[in-house]
C-alpha cells in the first residue's frame, strides 16, 4: 500500500514540474518584451535614450568653413539629428538672442559677447582659439611686412567694426603699438574684410588667421609676432530658450571632443 501511495506522489510532483516549465518561459518571453517595447534594463547604455533633434547652432563668421565640416561628421555619428548653422558677426548673433530668434546653440568668437549674454545662455565652454594676421593684396604690391606699414596714408587699410570681436582685437593691437590706422571701410564681420581685400578694394585687412588661410593666393598673408598680437577664444553655449536642450547640450560637449578638436585644428584653430 505505501508503495503505491509513494508512485503516486512522485507522479504527481512529475506532473506539476512539467506545467511549470511553459510558464516559466512565458514569464521570460514578457521581460524581454517589456525591454523591447522600451523598458530599460539594467545593461543598456545610459545614450541609448538620448533623442535625435534637429538642432539650429548660431556661430560667429570665421567658424563658417570649419562649422560646415564639423556639423557633417557630427551628424554621420549622431543618426537622425540635423545640424543648421547661422553665420554670421558675434554682435549680430547676441542681437538674435535678445530678440528671442529660435536656436539652440551658440559660439562666438570672444568671450565678451559671450559674458553678455548669461541671462540667455547656458554655462560656456571655450573650444578653440585664433590670432590675427596681415591680409594683403594678391602679391602684396606695397611690401606690408609688419604692423607699422598699416599706417601708411597710401595703403587702403580695412577693420572689422569696433563692435565686432576682431574689430575689437584689432584695435586691441594697434592701439598697444601705437599705431594709428583710418580704415577706409569698417566691416560688420571678418569674411567682409577679407572679401574686400580678395576683391582688391583695400589693400590690406587684419583678419584671423583661419580666415586668411582659406583664401589660397587670393591674398597675401603677413604673420603678427605674438607680443604684439590678441588671442581670440571661441565659447559655446546651450541657449536656455533651446526646445532641444539634452541635444543642444550633446552637440557643445562634442565640440570639445577629440574628433571635433582635429576637425578644429586640421583648419588652424589652436587649442582652447
Amino acid at each position: 500500500m505505501h508503495a503505491i501511495l509513494n508512485g503516486r506522489r512522485a507522479a504527481a510532483a512529475a506532473l506539476t514540474a512539467a506545467l511549470l516549465v511553459p510558464l516559466s518561459a512565458c514569464g521570460g518571453n514578457d521581460d524581454k518584451k517589456a525591454d523591447a517595447a522600451g523598458t530599460p534594463s539594467a545593461s543598456a547604455p545610459a545614450s541609448a535614450g538620448a533623442k535625435a533633434a534637429n538642432l539650429t547652432v548660431l556661430a560667429a563668421s570665421s567658424l563658417t568653413d570649419v562649422f560646415k565640416t564639423a556639423g557633417q561628421a557630427y551628424e554621420k555619428s549622431h543618426p537622425g539629428t540635423k545640424v543648421t548653422f547661422s553665420f554670421a558677426g558675434s554682435q549680430e548673433l547676441a542681437a538674435q538672442v535678445k530678440q528671442g530668434s529660435p536656436a539652440d546653440a551658440l559660439v562666438t568668437a570672444d568671450t565678451k559677447t559671450m559674458d553678455g549674454l548669461k541671462g540667455e545662455t547656458n554655462d560656456a565652454a571655450v573650444i578653440a582659439k585664433n590670432r590675427l594676421v596681415i591680409a594683403a593684396g594678391k602679391d602684396n604690391p606695397f611690401k606690408i611686412d609688419e604692423l607699422k606699414d598699416l599706417a601708411d596714408s597710401k595703403i587702403k587699410v580695412v577693420l572689422a567694426a569696433p563692435e565686432v570681436p576682431v574689430g575689437r582685437y584689432s584695435k586691441q593691437i594697434l592701439d598697444a603699438q601705437k599705431i594709428e590706422v583710418k580704415p577706409v571701410s569698417q566691416e560688420p564681420n571678418v569674411r567682409a574684410v577679407l572679401s574686400k581685400v580678395e576683391l582688391g578694394e583695400a589693400d590690406a585687412g587684419l583678419v584671423y588667421k583661419t580666415d586668411s588661410a582659406k583664401s589660397g593666393d587670393k591674398v597675401v598673408t603677413v604673420d603678427i609676432p605674438d607680443d604684439q598680437n590678441a588671442v581670440a577664444s571661441y565659447p559655446a553655449a546651450t541657449l536656455k530658450q533651446s526646445k532641444n536642450s539634452e541635444a543642444a547640450a550633446a552637440f557643445v560637449a562634442w565640440l570639445s571632443t577629440p574628433e571635433a578638436q582635429k576637425i578644429l585644428q586640421d583648419a588652424g584653430f589652436q587649442k582652447p
